[in-house]
């Protein structure tokens, strides 16, 4: 049965016109079994009421959205992986599905795909996505969605019957699917291969159905003022998402700048890890051997790839001009992770210098104590008043240092914030929910060794609930 009530179903991405993409068709699994469904985006998206049955036809079989796309597209992009540039990239294992927009909040989203097969763009790849992938995939965006990240959201995982080869899991190794939800797919590579190919009337119209679709504040009829407009909004929005990183003490693994979109999500998720403890050199990728995205470089990074995308835009405008938005980066981050640290730790700003003496004590204490990331700020949502418990938790003895006395006072400097929900159960606990690597490795070894999906299904439980009690925003 088809899909009676999509959400505002969209072409829009297929305006853009072939330049941007290849029609393609989705792989053919001999086996579909639903693993995952994120029920409280489906019911944003007007998927609420969907069976299973029909949910498989069409997040695993991928019929068509009705009023979507009547084929999927492989989107076209090139990028810098490792800061070597790659005109080979484009989607090789994914497509854009379908586009639906967001009942709350009116908004357009994009149902990508991940293991849905080969397309013009694979390579030598078999298209396909490993099933312990698929999971952790789902972990990382359900535990970033709920310490307030600005992430894509796993929508949909469905395991497939395949057996595939890879160098970096014990082989064979279950296939899957993967369905995701995000504002935009466009990328800062998908601008660069424009640049490449020297096609400079479709890097304006690139970024004239951004701005239309994503920021339409940022649109001036100067073509000039548009462009400084653009990067812009674009550097605001990756501020604000890499900054919450920093303050989930997560590392992305692979930012490169295919996996950087304008819109600033974090999406595109491989290796990546959580910090136990600070480390500015703690790195996700095993293959990182310079540790070149390390936890420590990611604003560095981020700002590096923006400048790729100010490359783009010089044939449009002024160099001084774009420049300027680059310069801005580092204070506008410095600001967005102080806003972070507030809102994680429950507290009202307390003006400039105060906010600023926060996360500078913040930092000095972790760097210097070494202590459990997760559990320090855990500890001390809502401020100086949550020491009694903070003190008698499993990180008592840290606090009781020298090296806290800094943190302590600029805590003792902020209020709590009047929607902070400190009486909520998940404070009353002793110890934070994390998703460490061992963490999620023993969430896997049921699934591999027993298909046993409880610890997995409970710890999507834990996590919603850190959510709620953070009041994290769903989008």
């Amino acid at each position: 049965m088809p899909w009676s009530s999509p959400a505002r179903p969209s072409t829009r991405h297929a305006a853009l016109g072939p330049d941007f993409y290849d029609e393609v068709l989705p792989a053919r699994f001999p086996k579909h079994v639903l693993r995952f469904r994120n029920q409280r985006w489906a019911e944003r998206i007007g998927a609420g009421d969907l069976t299973d049955a029909e949910w498989i036809d069409h997040f695993g079989r991928f019929e068509p959205v009705p009023g979507s796309f009547a084929k999927p597209l492989a989107l076209r992009y090139h990028g810098h992986q490792f800061r070597s540039y790659n005109p080979e990239l484009g989607d090789g294992r994914g497509f854009l599905f379908a586009q639906l927009h967001d009942l709350k909040d009116g908004r357009l989203l994009d149902l990508g795909t991940k293991g849905s097969g080969r397309t013009p763009w694979s390579r030598t790849a078999d298209g396909r996505l490993t099933l312990k992938g698929g999971v952790r995939e789902v972990l990382a965006t359900e535990m970033l969605e709920a310490l307030g990240v600005d992430t894509s959201k796993s929508f949909s995982l469905v395991e497939t019957g395949e057996a595939l080869m890879r160098g970096d899991e014990p082989s064979p190794t279950r296939a899957s699917v993967l369905v995701r939800l995000s504002h935009s797919h466009v990328r800062i590579g998908s601008f660069q291969r424009l640049l490449y190919l020297d096609e400079h009337e479709n890097i304006l119209k690139l970024m004239d159905h951004a701005i239309r679709t994503y920021m339409p504040e940022a649109w001036d009829d100067d073509v000039a003022a548009r462009a400084k407009n653009f990067l812009d909004a674009v550097a605001a929005r990756v501020a604000r998402t890499g900054a919450g990183w920093m303050l989930a003490g997560f590392v992305h693994g692979v930012l490169n700048t295919d996996n950087i979109n304008v819109t600033g999500e974090s999406f595109d998720y491989g290796p990546w890890r959580f910090l136990p403890m600070l480390d500015p050199a703690f790195t996700a990728a095993y293959f990182d051997e310079t540790g070149l995205y390390a936890y420590g470089r990611q604003p560095d990074t981020l700002l590096w790839n923006l400048t790729r995308l100010a490359e783009c835009l010089l044939p449009f405008a002024e160099k001084a001009d774009l420049e300027s938005a680059l310069q801005n980066f580092a204070p506008l981050f410095q600001r967005e992770f102080e806003a972070a640290l507030l809102r994680r730790l429950g507290l009202t700003p307390g003006g400039k210098e105060a906010d600023a003496a926060l996360a500078s004590g913040f930092w000095r204490f972790m760097s210097g104590s070494k202590a459990p990331f997760e559990q320090v700020l855990f500890d001390w949502h809502g401020g100086g008043g949550n020491g009694d418990k903070a003190r008698r938790g499993p990180a008592a003895s840290l606090y009781e240092s020298p090296a806290f006395a800094g943190f302590a006072e600029a805590l003792a400097a902020h209020e709590p914030a009047a929607g902070a929900r400190l009486d909520h159960p998940y404070f009353a606990r002793e110890k934070p929910c994390t998703m460490l690597i061992e963490d999620v490795e023993a969430l896997w070894e049921p699934i591999a060794e027993a298909d046993d999906w409880s610890a997995f299904e409970r710890k999507i439980v834990d996590i919603r609930e850190m959510g709620d009690a953070y009041c994290a925003p769903a989008a």
